[in-house]
């Protein structure tokens, strides 16, 4: 596992926040609109915090085997149990549920443990393949009688 962000937030640190994701996103290996749907849900989940559970957090960010993760912490009174159903859809008059439905469709994994002493939002984001094969190079020089034909 390879910390890449780990640090306590209100909301004047909300913009802050979202430029340095997006930096460590792109440094851990996202590009293009992965990188833009992982910053998208982190942000998402950090606006959660300061307009509904008290408006301080605690944000981390690494990388392990493969997937880019967040965790996103606050010690609000929860989330009702209809937001956080994978099946939960907000009607277009709503006027909130949008940003955990956003979360769900944006990123790879979304975990939320939620309950009367605060909620943890895990998010999970597939780095891309690095290929198996090692940059080839070219040897030069042959050794007399040596080789298929010697």
């Amino acid at each position: 596992m390879r910390t890449l962000l780990a640090e306590s937030f209100t909301e004047r640190d909300v913009t802050r926040l979202r430029r340095m994701v997006a930096e460590k996103a792109a440094q851990a290996g996202l590009r293009g609109s992965r990188r833009d749907d992982f910053v998208l849900a982190v942000h998402e989940s950090v606006v959660n915090v300061v307009e509904h559970a008290g408006g301080r957090g605690y944000l981390r960010l690494w990388t392990v085997d493969g997937v880019v993760c967040s965790e996103t912490i606050d010690h609000g009174s929860g989330i009702p149990d209809a937001y956080i159903s994978p099946d939960h859809r907000p009607s277009e008059r709503a006027d909130f549920g949008r940003g955990i439905f956003l979360i769900r469709h944006l990123a790879d994994e979304a975990d939320f443990d939620t309950g009367p002493h605060g909620t943890t939002v895990r998010l999970t984001m597939r780095l891309p393949r690095r290929s198996a094969r090692r940059d080839m190079r070219t040897i030069k020089g042959s050794a007399p009688g040596l080789g298929r034909f010697a």
